[in-house]
């Protein structure tokens, strides 16, 4: 009862936020500009820049604003923009996340808000969840800006470093929250203020919020240079963990986060090191690598964490199925996995710079996100980002059905009758989109249909590149497609793939008919799924089918709530009982309080890493735009300073002991780095010790940052004391150097969350 009337008060609540933003719509629409030539819109919009350029706020500006846009996109799209998408643009502008449904037209709601901030000239960024729609958004908007006087430029992993300049200097700029990330960090290791990407941040929109907010939001970025792969030692791990009995050396949490060591199992494992305490201080690398070794024998599984591809452990992302381009775990779990797999280890290079998304889009002055599934994270978005969810109605009624889940109380009873169901929707013709929890369940499904005579489209992680064209083909009439959580994300599924009468034949045969085959612990991502059904007030079906067996399930104990006749018995038909579903919702709200307390406890162990990279990023900047005069070696050796200047001159030693300085900035801070990530790996060992991991943590970590100006002072002042210089000496070209190359890639610092219960 008290649910319910939870949900009714927040309904009203949100047709509350709502009012201001559609009194917005009716003003928009009450501008008429299809009069007017395109040169006259262009002037018009000038004006605009003027007055937003002179100070005026831009909520003085909206409704010209918009009318304008609203225009432009009639006339170089084709497209009058429906109440939802002005709706949607105001929200939008105002600096919320908005939540929209699939097929809603996110992509042009954003252009009223985008729009709107460029006006100031101080740029905008369209962040997107990968380069596919970073560069298509960016060519199908672009023409609106363009009648407007915007100019509007995209990024790719592949842009050039003048291309990457160029595209930040537009006025919108479409990119990768990642690529954006990294061309920070990139700029964090600039010698000449010329050699940066970036201007200064002001807005961002972030497209697909719930994945980068969320689901990547914690993930470090990465830039490093070179340094060699070592993987003799974690070679010799895995043979020991190998060597471990299960429930008998080790064992896991309940919730298979954790795996440790038994008492039985450390004496095995001494002896087979040769060694004496393995939790003696002086054998703490042993026990770290000893830790990474199980936690990639026990906790991490092939075909579903990762695949191998090409030589390569690659990371399968959990919320999408894609594979996670470039990136890694951390360091020691790396090459424990490469280990286990009997894989080269791969050289993951000296960390020179890293920051996590979420503290990197916190640069930003301002923010606004868009998402079609954001309300069941709303608390997560209000406590850490402030943004709060206005849920925007549809343009057309969503009259998707969503079915009750089916629950079975074995994996094979549950298998069969998928393939039983997609047999008996197949056989109507309408389309069937199969979402499958990992890489080797999409594969075993589509075994099981093609031998139950069903000829199907899988799409996993081994194909993702094939995406944009098996979805383009899963509304057609008797497809049937199965794919991990990757299907559809930025990209609608259309009935009859767009052809008239096909598409009106599926719409009379019920739309696409989804069937998930797990619950995720999170209920925001089974909502995609079923989002990809009922796009535009099209007909479409849902139903998730599930088993007791499932990982998720078992780990909440959903098999205890089996009517005691039941209890222990395999029946091949649904067990479903008012209690079970009711347990099933439970069970989401419980798991996505964990993995947001998880969350919150990971952010724990990087706040203070970000307070520390602020205070460095701010002073290095002060030395690289020549807000100070970095000069140590006149205080610490002034006769080495004056033999140095009666041979350089004062100019050129001057460029040359920033040069300096600026190198000995990076290169004790890749150390700092270095020994983060050592304590990262290491310091929940001290909770053996009734130690406080976090308190260790940080006390560590603040010793060692308070040392870095000595250090850098003494590496420089020892650099140029040691100079040897000729009068034709030049500081850029024979002065220290930046690494010859350098690389991006994520860590997957999940390692940590999985830990979660050693830490509190």
């Amino acid at each position: 009862m008290f649910g319910k009337l939870g949900e009714r008060i927040d309904q009203t609540l949100r047709q509350h936020r709502l009012k201001a933003y559609t009194r917005l719509v009716s003003e928009v629409r009450g501008l008429d500009y299809s009069g007017k030539t395109d040169a006259e819109l262009r002037g018009m919009s000038e004006e605009l820049k003027r007055r937003s350029r002179s100070g005026e706020e831009p909520d003085a500006l909206l409704v010209p604003a918009f009318a304008l846009v609203a225009e432009a996109a009639a006339r170089k799209l084709g497209i009058k923009p429906y109440d939802s998408q002005i709706l949607g643009g105001s929200a939008l502008a105002a600096g919320k996340l908005v939540e929209m449904q699939t097929g809603e037209g996110k992509t042009l709601a954003a252009v009223f808000a985008v729009y709107l901030r460029a006006l100031s000239g101080q740029g905008v960024h369209v962040l997107t969840f990968n380069d596919y729609l970073a560069e298509r958004d960016a060519r199908w908007m672009g023409p609106v800006y363009e009648l407007l006087g915007m100019t509007v430029r995209s990024i790719q992993a592949h842009t050039a470093p003048e291309e990457r300049r160029a595209a930040y200097a537009a006025d919108v700029t479409y990119v990768t929250a990642k690529e954006a990330g990294f061309d920070y960090l990139r700029d964090g290791l600039a010698r000449k203020p010329e050699e940066l990407l970036h201007r200064p941040l002001h807005y961002v929109l972030v497209d697909e919020a719930d994945s980068i907010l969320i689901d990547e939001a914690r993930i470090p970025l990465v830039i490093a240079g070179a340094k060699p792969a070592e993987g003799g030692a974690s070679a010799r791990m895995a043979e020991i963990a190998e060597a471990l009995e299960p429930g008998v050396d080790y064992d896991t949490d309940e919730f298979k986060r954790n795996v440790f060591l038994t008492d039985e199992g450390s004496l095995k494992a001494e002896q087979l090191l040769g060694i004496g305490s393995l939790y003696a201080s002086e054998h703490l690398a042993e026990l770290t690598g000893l830790n990474c070794a199980l936690h990639a024998k026990v906790l991490l599984v092939r075909d579903v964490d990762y695949i191998v591809q090409d030589g390569a452990a690659r990371q399968v992302d959990a919320a999408t199925g894609r594979l996670a381009e470039n990136r890694r775990w951390p360091d020691g779990l790396q090459a424990a996995v490469e280990a286990k797999e009997g894989l080269a280890p791969q050289s993951r290079g000296q960390m020179l710079g890293t920051i996590p998304l979420q503290h990197y889009l916190s640069l930003y002055p301002s923010m606004a996100g868009m998402t079609g599934t954001a309300l069941t994270s709303a608390d997560e978005f209000k406590e850490t980002y402030s943004l709060e969810v206005v849920v925007i109605p549809p343009n057309r009624m969503n009259i998707r059905e969503d079915l009750p889940p089916l629950i079975f109380t074995h994996a094979e009873a549950q298998r069969q009758a998928i393939v039983q169901e997609v047999v008996r929707i197949h056989a109507t013709g309408r389309p069937v989109l199969l979402g499958t929890a990992s890489v080797e369940e999409s594969e075993q499904l589509s075994a099981l249909l093609q031998a139950a005579g069903i000829v199907c489209r899988v799409l996993n992680a081994r194909n993702d590149r094939e995406e944009a064209g098996i979805i383009a083909q899963a509304g057609e009439l008797a497809a049937v497609t199965v794919s991990t959580n990757m299907a559809g994300r930025g990209v609608d599924i259309v009935l009859g793939a767009g052809k008239n009468g096909e598409m009106e034949r599926v719409r009379q045969l019920g739309g696409l008919y989804v069937i998930g085959t797990h619950l995720h612990e999170s209920l925001r991502i089974d909502n995609q799924l079923r989002g990809r059904a009922g796009r535009q007030g099209d007909p479409g079906t849902t139903r998730f089918l599930v088993s007791l067996e499932d990982e998720v399930l078992v780990r909440y104990r959903l098999a205890d709530e089996l009517p005691k006749e039941w209890a222990g018995r395999r029946r091949d038909e649904p067990v479903n009982t008012p209690a079970l579903e009711r347990k099933l919702e439970h069970i989401q709200r419980v798991a996505n309080g964990q993995q947001f307390e998880a969350r919150k406890n990971l952010n724990s162990y990087s706040d203070l890493l970000e307070e520390q990279r602020r205070i460095f990023r701010g002073e290095r900047e002060d030395v690289l735009m020549d807000r100070v005069v970095s000069s140590p070696l006149s205080v610490y050796e002034p006769s080495d300073y004056e033999r140095l200047r009666g041979t350089l001159g004062e100019s050129k030693l001057a460029v040359l002991e920033k040069l300096a300085a600026l190198h000995y900035m990076d290169k004790c801070w890749a150390d700092h780095l270095d020994y983060v990530n050592y304590l990262k790996e290491s310091v929940h060992l001290s909770s053996l010790s009734n130690r406080n991991p976090l308190d260790e943590f940080n006390v560590n970590l603040i010793q060692a940052f308070t040392g870095l100006p000595g250090k850098i002072e003494e590496e420089t002042v020892r650099y140029l004391k040691n100079l040897r210089p000729s009068a034709d000496f030049d500081p850029e070209r024979n002065g220290p150097q930046k690494p010859d190359s350098t690389w991006t890639y994520v860590v997957n610092d999940l390692f940590l969350l999985t830990r979660r219960s050693i830490f509190d």
